[in-house]
C-alpha cells in the first residue's frame, strides 16, 4: 500500500490499540484455566468447545484476511471483470466443506482427533502416507505464513506512513501474536477473530461507499470508464483465460477447504448443529467480503487508471487516501479500517502458526519422535517449534519472493495434493494406503517441478490441477487393483465407511 495521507501518529496510535486489546484477548482466554497448556485439545482446539459466533468468525478469518482486501482489489484492477472468479473459488470452497465437514466432525469426535494428520493416519494405518501428508500440510502453511508476514510489513508500515518501518512492523505483530497465542491457545485465536471479523465486514462497506461517491455516486460510470478506454478488462474473456479460471476453481476450492488449521476449526465445534449453522452463515460471505472487494478494485480502475503491475499493488492505499480526503468521518473510518486490515492478517497468521505448531508437536514429534511423551511437553515443543518457524519464515520475508496473488497461488499447488486421500478417503472404502501414497508423491512431484521450472500453468492449467489429476488417477485405479480383505473391511466399518 502508498503512504497514506492519515499515516502517523494517528495510524500509530490505532495499530497500539490494536495490540493491546490482542494482548488483553490472549491473557484473559488463557487466565484461570490450569488444563489449557497441558491438553493438546484444549491448546489447539479451545476444548472442542466452540460456538457459533466463535467458530463463524473464526472460520470467517480463515478464509478471508486483511490480504483478502489488498491482495485481491489490485488483482481485479489488473485483470478486470474477469477476477469475477474470485467470488466463484470463494463459494465453491464453502460447497466443499458441506461435502466433507459434518462427516468428518461425526469422526473426529468418535476418535479424538487433533490434527488433519490424525485422520490422514487413522484412516490408512501408513507411516509413508501420513508423513507425505503432513510435509505437504506444513509446506502449505509455511507459504501461507510467509504471505501473511509480509503483508503485516506492508500494511502496517503504510498505515504508520513509514513512522515503523517494513521490518520493525513485521517483528512487533509477530511477537504480539507469539505472546497472545502463547497465553490463550485457539481460544484467544478465535476471540480475536471475532474483533476483525466485525471491523472488516463493517470498513469494507464504508470503504465500497467512499469509492462510489468519488466517481460519481454511479458504479456505470466506471463501467463506461473501462469500455472506453480498456475494453479488454470488461470483455468476454478469451479461451486461455477461461480454462484458467476453472483450473483456479479446482486449485482453490479443494485446496483451501482442506487447509489444515479449517480442518481444525471443524474438529473445535461444540457441535455438528454449530458446524452447519456456521457453514450456512459463511455461504454469504463471498459474495459479502470478495465481491465487494472485487468491485472496489473495478472502481480504481476509473479512479486512479493507468498503474502498472507495481502501482496497481498500491491500490487500496490510493484510494484510501482519496477516500479519507472526502470529511472527517471517512479520514477516522480509513484508520480504524486500515488498523483492522493489520489486524485481520495477524489474526489469519496466527492461525496459520497454531496449526503448524500442532503438526509438528502431535504429528511429529507425538507420534514419531517421542510417543510417550505427556501431552504438556508435547504444547510445549509445538510452542518452541512455532517461534523457530517464525523466525525462519521472518528472514525471507525481508526480501518478499513475488507479488502477494502470486505467493498465495504457490501454497495451494502441493497442499491440494491431499484432498484425495483426505476427503475421497472418507467416503470410498476401497481406496487403499499404497496408491494414495504414490498418487500424493507424482501430483506433488509434478505441481513441484512445473511451478519451479516456471510453467505454473500448461495451456492455462495451473500444476497443481496437473498433478491433481494424476494424483486422482494413480489413487483410484490403484485402489481398485488392490483387494479389499476381510481385516480391512471390518476396519473401516468401526469408522463408519462401509
Amino acid at each position: 500500500m502508498s503512504d497514506l495521507v492519515f499515516a502517523g501518529l494517528d495510524g500509530v496510535l490505532i495499530l497500539s490499540a490494536y495490540a493491546i486489546v490482542m494482548l488483553l484477548i490472549g491473557y484473559f482466554s488463557g487466565r484461570g484455566d490450569k488444563t489449557l497448556h497441558d491438553s493438546l485439545s484444549n491448546y489447539y482446539l479451545a476444548g472442542k468447545n466452540l460456538g457459533i459466533v466463535a467458530l463463524f468468525f473464526t472460520l470467517y478469518a480463515t478464509q478471508y484476511s486483511g490480504n483478502t482486501i489488498i491482495g485481491y482489489a489490485p488483482t481485479a484492477y489488473r485483470t478486470g471483470f474477469s477476477w469475477l472468479q474470485s467470488i466463484s473459488f470463494m463459494t465453491i470452497i464453502i460447497g466443499v466443506y458441506l461435502l466433507f465437514a459434518p462427516r468428518m466432525y461425526v469422526v473426529s469426535k468418535k476418535m479424538n482427533f487433533i490434527t488433519p494428520a490424525d485422520w490422514i493416519a487413522h484412516r490408512f494405518k501408513s507411516k509413508s502416507v501420513t508423513i507425505l501428508a503432513v510435509v505437504l500440510m506444513l509446506w502449505g502453511l509455511g507459504n501461507y505464513l510467509l504471505e501473511q508476514l509480509v503483508a503485516i510489513g506492508h500494511a502496517a508500515s503504510s498505515l504508520t506512513g513509514g513512522t515503523i518501518p517494513y521490518q520493525v512492523a513485521v517483528i512487533a505483530f509477530v511477537l504480539v501474536m507469539l505472546i497472545y497465542e502463547w497465553l490463550g491457545g485457539m481460544k484467544a485465536v478465535a476471540f480475536t477473530d471475532v474483533m476483525q471479523g466485525l471491523v472488516l465486514m463493517v470498513g469494507i462497506v464504508i470503504f465500497l461507499v467512499g469509492a462510489v461517491y468519488l466517481v460519481g455516486g454511479d458504479i456505470s460510470s466506471a463501467t463506461q470508464y473501462i469500455a472506453t478506454n480498456e475494453p479488454a478488462k470488461l470483455g468476454v474473456p478469451d479461451m486461455m483465460t477461461s480454462i484458467n479460471w476453472f483450473s483456479m476453481l479446482l486449485l482453490v476450492g479443494l485446496g483451501a477447504a482442506i487447509y489444515p488449521h479449517a480442518v481444525q476449526r471443524i474438529f473445535a465445534a461444540d457441535s455438528e448443529r454449530t458446524l452447519k449453522r456456521s457453514f450456512s452463515r459463511m455461504a454469504w460471505m463471498p459474495p459479502i467480503t470478495t465481491g465487494l472487494v472485487f468491485v472496489i478494485g473495478i472502481l480504481g480502475i476509473a479512479l486512479i487508471p493507468n498503474l502498472d503491475t507495481t502501482g496497481s499493488e498500491q491500490l487500496v492505499g490510493l484510494m484510501a487516501n482519496e477516500i479519507a480526503g472526502i470529511n472527517g468521518f471517512f479520514y477516522w473510518v480509513m484508520i480504524i479500517f486500515f488498523g483492522a486490515i493489520v489486524a485481520a492478517i495477524v489474526s489469519t497468521a496466527d492461525s496459520v502458526l497454531l496449526s503448524f505448531s500442532s503438526i509438528v508437536s502431535n504429528d511429529i514429534y507425538g507420534r514419531f519422535i517421542n510417543p510417550k511423551a505427556p501431552e504438556k511437553k508435547k504444547v510445549m515443543v509445538g510452542k518452541v517449534t512455532g517461534v523457530v518457524a517464525v523466525g525462519l519464515l521472518l528472514w525471507i520475508a525481508w526480501n518478499p519472493p513475488a507479488t502477494l496473488y502470486e505467493i498465495f497461488v504457490l501454497k495451494f499447488e502441493l497442499l491440494v495434493q491431499v484432498f484425495p486421500a483426505f476427503v475421497l478417503g472418507l467416503y470410498w472404502k476401497r481406496m487403499a494406503a499404497q496408491p494414495v501414497f504414490w498418487g500424493m508423491l507424482a501430483g506433488a512431484i509434478i505441481a513441484g517441478v512445473l511451478t519451479w521450472t516456471g510453467y505454473k500453468t500448461v495451456f492455462g492449467i495451473h500444476g497443481g490441477v496437473i498433478g491433481l489429476a494424476a494424483n486422482f488417477f494413480i489413487a483410484v485405479v490403484g485402489s481398485y487393483l488392490v483387494p479389499l480383505t476381510v481385516e480391512k473391511e471390518a476396519e473401516l466399518k468401526k469408522i463408519d465407511l462401509a
